[in-house]
């Protein structure tokens, strides 16, 4: 570290919005930091430096940007720099320097290196270079402010489909997969930190290799060298869509085991966003409602434990009463274990923002409810029938409310997103972030209560439970 940074003090906090690529990101950020002698502090007003990595797939995510910014800038103590990363600079920068002037500096979501030249460049400026995306290459330095017990490994950045509300393609550029070299590489460092659950991301994990000519370069071939590696770890699959969930797939969802338990874990992030042929033709999606409805009924015909999550957009443009009627019929038909609905929205520069029929907000909001609604009675008919039955259970620490409870997930439940198994007998627990059986006592709402009934085979031996640390890191998806 520089004597002038030195001077200036040293102490960083971080915000990261968005999805959990741009969280990796950020912890690359903090590592980089962290490596050149920084520290990081939970409280904005001690920060001496103030990093906002950005979102800005929807005009939702771009307004929770700005306000997250504005934050800073009402709570910083005076001289500390404000630092402005990730999507948003990309495709709003102006916006950015309209509404904040003061910002010390602006950094492209493909320019996480520079965060280090940002700090301590006594100038305001910014660097955005040509790439519009992140992906570690060699030794990058990375701090994980995750749980200790999961991590994310971002396998491939950007997206080679073009669907017609998706404005990713133009602030993420074109797919780019990283070596499985790199990705074993990083693998093994997370394994070796002591994560217990890796969960795989990108734009969209089924591309994978897609952008190299070799033909052995796919989703199926690096999840089989990734299980060439010893341990008792999970794998989490996120955003795999249908047309992409190979038989190859699904039978190294099977097949592979240790202990009797897969670690390729039977959940899958399956975006579908609707079922109308119509509507997908006109989001120009690569599925059709047979083959969608084809997937689900081979995954649970060959997987029968496997939990699905999806996303589904309501008031697309020309969405009609009936179409949307189809839509919630299909939820119905087919009962998914976890459902994100989305509001359409109009993003300039996609085909569909230019699409006439845009549909009024009211209708938006009036579709939105009713397909939660239905969705919500889904979800506790499907935790109802999880009563009973034992599970393997992270118990991940303290009930945020009470020190009395205690939280965990099994399988079926992905961090952040899903729900959580509350643990309201937890005597034999002497170490979270192990799993432990949990017996599946009863359900509430999105969540389901347990008691743990089995400790893990070789618990680690603590004397007392730790207690909640802050992390310094605040995370908004």
């Amino acid at each position: 570290m520089s004597f002038k940074s030195l001077l200036s003090g040293n102490k960083v906090n971080f915000t990261s919005l968005g999805c959990p690529r741009n969280l990796v990101d950020s912890e690359v950020m903090l590592g980089i930091l962290l490596k050149a002698g920084y520290e990081l502090t939970p409280d904005v007003e001690e920060a001496d430096y103030l990093v906002v990595n950005t979102c800005a797939f929807l005009e939702a995510s771009r307004n929770e940007s700005k306000a997250a910014i504005d934050e800073l800038f009402q709570r910083k103590k005076s001289g500390a720099k404000v630092i402005v990363a990730g999507c948003m600079v990309n495709k709003h920068r102006s916006e950015i320097e309209s509404a904040f002037p003061e910002v010390h500096y602006l950094l492209g979501s493909g320019d996480v290196e520079g965060i280090l030249k940002a700090v301590e460049d006594g100038e305001k400026g910014a660097v955005l270079g040509k790439a519009k995306s992140y992906l570690e290459a060699g030794e990058v330095p990375r701090m994980i402010s995750t749980p200790k017990n999961y991590a994310y490994l971002k396998i491939a950045e950007g997206c080679r489909k073009a669907c017609a509300y998706c404005i990713i393609p133009k602030i993420k550029g074109p797919l780019k997969s990283k070596s499985s070299e790199q990705i074993l590489k990083e693998f093994n460092a997370l394994l070796a930190q002591g994560v217990k659950e890796v969960i795989l991301i990108a734009q969209d994990l089924g591309d994978y290799g897609k952008d190299h000519k070799e033909n052995n370069k796919n989703l199926a071939a690096l999840l089989k060298e990734i299980l060439t590696i010893p341990g008792d770890y999970w794998i989490r699959l996120l955003y795999l869509y249908p047309d992409e969930i190979t038989d190859e797939i699904i039978d190294l969802m099977k097949n592979d085991s240790l202990n009797n338990e897969s670690r390729i874990l039977p959940y899958l992030d399956m975006p579908i966003q609707h079922i109308n042929d119509q509507v997908l033709q006109d989001m120009k999606r690569h599925t059709d409602s047979v083959q969608i409805k084809s997937t689900i009924t081979q995954l649970r015909e060959k997987l029968p434990g496997i939990k699905i999550r999806t996303s589904l957009i309501v008031g697309f443009p020309g969405e009609t009463e009936r179409q949307f009627q189809e839509l919630c019929e299909f939820v119905q038909e087919y009962p998914l274990d976890h459902i994100g609905i989305f509001k359409y929205s109009q993003e300039e520069g996609t085909p569909a923002g230019a699409m006439e029929q845009q549909i009024p907000d009211e209708i938006k909001q009036r579709r939105l409810n009713k397909l939660a609604k239905i969705q919500q009675k889904i979800s506790e008919k499907l935790n109802q029938k999880m009563v009973g039955k034992t599970l393997p259970v992270v118990i991940e620490g303290y009930h945020p409310e009470s020190k009395l409870l205690m939280v965990g997930r099994y399988y079926g439940q992905c961090p952040e997103i899903d729900g959580q198994i509350i643990i309201n007998d937890g005597r034999g627990v002497t170490a979270f972030n192990e799993r432990y059986m949990v017996e599946i006592t009863a359900a509430a709402g999105y969540d389901l209560i347990g008691r743990v009934v089995k400790a893990p085979s070789s618990p680690a031996q603590l004397n007392s439970l730790p207690k909640p640390k802050k992390s310094g890191l605040k995370i908004v998806s």
